[in-house]
């Protein structure tokens, strides 16, 4: 079932000068609590992927791993969870990153992906592109090779995609 883009921009909200003055927040609770939008979504992104070989979805703390466990349930794949530091208990891969403000780091457990399997990175917005690309090397150091990457919305003004290289980005909203 292709996703109705209309209804699932209807169902996410626009907060004003969130978190700071002159950011438009795009809100997309609204859309996780309306089962209708939310299967939309999640079909949406599948649809995205159709015909392309993946043996595990990569979600991204935290709403990735929401989108990102429904889609790799959809698509018979296992899936991986990529968190902030400290919340994974066992041996990791670290990947230090830049945003805007300063850095972050991102980790994955060591043995999450094997070298050859086609992974599938699954998050909520694309819109720097720093976490994006962070998980990407993450999955590429374990030898994993990146199928592609899907967003529920792309806020193309940050021009993330363009640190993505030319990996198979799929969004499926975009935001001037």
């Amino acid at each position: 079932m292709a996703a109705d883009h209309d209804e699932l921009r209807a169902q996410v909200r626009d907060i004003p000068d969130y978190p700071t003055v002159g950011v438009n927040f795009r809100d997309i609770t609204p859309l996780l609590g309306n089962a209708t939008a939310f299967a939309s979504a999640v079909d949406g992104l599948v649809d995205e992927f159709s015909g392309i070989e993946v043996d595990r979805v990569v979600g991204v703390e935290s709403r990735g791993f929401i989108f990102g466990a429904a889609v790799a349930y959809r698509i018979g794949a296992g899936f991986v969870p990529v968190r902030k530091p400290g919340k994974l208990p066992w041996a990791v891969v670290r990947e230090e990153y830049q945003l805007e403000y300063g850095t972050d780091k991102l980790e994955i457990h060591r043995d999450a992906i094997h070298p050859g399997e086609r992974i599938l990175i699954v998050d909520d917005v694309l819109a720097t592109g720093g976490t994006a690309a962070a998980t990407a090397t993450l999955v590429e150091t374990l030898g994993g090779v990146i199928a592609g990457l899907g967003f529920l919305l792309e806020l193309d003004a940050l021009s993330g995609r363009a640190r993505l290289g030319e990996r198979p980005v799929r969004s499926l909203l975009h935001y001037s």
